[in-house]
């Protein structure tokens, strides 16, 4: 399987720190799927593309749905893999980048992605492949951080403190773009709504992806020069001791018509 620089460090990255996102991780939590499909009527097949540790394939085993996760890390595969069987649930697995998709066409209900566009090579080949391999009225979720439509120094800022804590973030894709994206492959927006995630503590934020310490004094260094309206777009504060932040998390439903 060839692979771009983007997705090779990818790769890299998370087939060295898989284990970290596996038990204890907050991406455990599912809540926010759950606020975005709730209420969906199962008993399909469901593609979660660029799955990590497996957490929104196991909400879709558990509602239902027969589950493919795929991800361009062997590693993260593997938690999937042990997440699943410790669960007593069946999900089929296979290894593929997000932007490259090894299904016939029209072969899912819905396709899900959970905090991952942020490291693609190419958010628009993703959504457009994902339009591919959905039938005609199924669905794409997607969940992901994101920076304002209109606030340059805010996305700016956030690039760079993502970049530093790991090298194989990309890009983070705003509400407006996401619009767009989903339009021009033939999607109907749904949904397209904001909502803030709390990251509970910076060296949590550091050890989870093996953070350098050079890197981890620099992403201090622009917390601490961080502008007031910077602080306010991503509620920078202390708390206990500890550095903290929330996340804006943009969730999108589309559907083929």
């Amino acid at each position: 399987m060839s692979l771009d620089p983007v997705q090779q460090a990818v790769q890299d990255q998370f087939g060295r720190q898989s284990h970290k996102y596996a038990k204890g991780h907050i991406l455990e939590d599912t809540a926010d799927v759950t606020a975005m499909l709730n209420g969906l009527p199962p008993g399909g097949d469901a593609l979660d593309v660029a799955t990590g540790a497996g957490h929104t394939a196991y909400w879709l085993a558990r509602a239902g749905w027969k589950v493919t996760a795929c991800d361009v890390t062997p590693g993260m595969l593997d938690r999937v893999r042990e997440g699943a069987a410790e669960r007593g649930l069946t999900v089929e697995t296979r290894e593929c980048p997000a932007e490259r998709l090894p299904f016939s066409d029209e072969s899912f209900d819905i396709v899900t992605c959970r905090v991952a566009p942020h490291h693609f090579s190419s958010v628009p080949d993703f959504v457009k492949e994902s339009a591919r391999v959905l039938k005609h009225g199924g669905l794409l979720m997607v969940i992901d951080g994101t920076v304002p439509d209109d606030f340059p120094e805010a996305v700016e800022w956030l690039h760079q403190v993502e970049k530093l804590r790991d090298p194989s973030h990309n890009r983070l894709v705003s509400p407006g773009e996401w619009r767009r994206l989903f339009q021009a492959s033939g999607l109907t927006v749904a949904r397209c709504a904001v909502t803030y995630r709390k990251q509970p503590d910076l060296d949590w934020y550091f050890e989870t992806a093996a953070t350098s310490p050079e890197n981890r004094t620099k992403v201090r260094a622009l917390i601490a020069s961080a502008s007031d309206a910077v602080r306010q777009c991503y509620r920078l504060a202390e708390e206990d001791g500890k550095t903290i932040w929330w996340w804006p998390m943009v969730g999108v439903l589309g559907r083929k018509p």
